[in-house]
């Protein structure tokens, strides 16, 4: 046939799309806790039936991104700081496992990609990228781990909770202490030195997790407390114009 041929599996459905667009946008915060997802406004937003968008929205909410709700509809979902924690700590379990296996298999390509994504991150300067940046690094650096229940389960874990470990970041001196540990990280993984990739991982995830927990403990200290303590820090609201304050469930 003289017709141009497209191999119509490997295209994405549109489902798949608005997935992907209202997955971003959750995970970036351009979507907050709480929003409503209405399936007849994302259909007229996104030019689609509501067929495709109730498929995007069921798949949102297995990732546990978003959560239907008696007489509300789907709404973006909450979690607990509870909740966050157990997910960090079962993140370091898992991408100490994983590093550990991939510094002694990693290509000279993937180390390329790794220096590569390590300096992406420590020159990103637009706070709503700093996730995905930091995404791409840690996806470089496991690339080669040959353990792929592993990494899906990583990537399940990084879904729920980035939008508020990069909070963490806008709001505290978690960038800067980033970019170091991932120097650091980096130069272990070169050396194929794995106990030390696995250490630092482990405290780079712990360590993002620690900040997080003692700005949510600022919060909760009595007001004037917590005005003296967000006065001496200059960044006073957070991305997209949030004020400074992370998701409490």
């Amino acid at each position: 046939m003289r017709i141009h041929q497209i191999d119509v599996g490997d295209a994405p459905s549109v489902a798949d799309r608005i997935f992907e667009s209202l997955r971003r946008a959750v995970i970036s915060g351009t979507l907050k806790d709480g929003d409503p997802l209405r399936q007849e406004e994302l259909a007229r937003h996104f030019n689609a039936s509501r067929i495709p968008v109730r498929e995007a929205l069921t798949r949102l909410e297995q990732h546990g991104l978003v959560q239907m709700r008696r007489f509300h509809g789907y709404t973006v979902a909450q979690m607990s700081r509870q909740q966050i924690e157990e997910i960090c700590r079962f993140r370091a379990l898992v991408e100490g496992e994983v590093v550990a296996s991939a510094a002694v298999r990693a290509t000279d390509e993937t180390l390329a990609l790794a220096r590569q994504t390590c300096r992406a991150f420590a020159e990103e300067r637009d706070p709503v990228l700093w996730g995905e940046r930091n995404r791409e690094f840690h996806a470089a650096l496991y690339a080669d781990c040959g353990l792929p229940y592993h990494l899906e389960a990583v990537h399940a874990a990084l879904d729920k909770t980035e939008r508020y470990l990069v909070d963490q970041l806008v709001l505290t001196s978690g960038m800067r202490r980033a970019r170091a540990e991932h120097k650091a990280i980096l130069a272990a993984f070169e050396a194929r030195d794995a106990p030390l990739a696995v250490k630092l991982t482990r405290e780079h995830i712990l360590g993002a997790l620690g900040l997080f927990c003692d700005y949510m403990d600022s919060l909760a200290a009595p007001p004037r407390a917590a005005s003296r303590r967000l006065s001496q820090d200059p960044t006073q609201t957070g991305r997209l114009g949030r004020k400074p304050g992370l998701r409490r469930a």
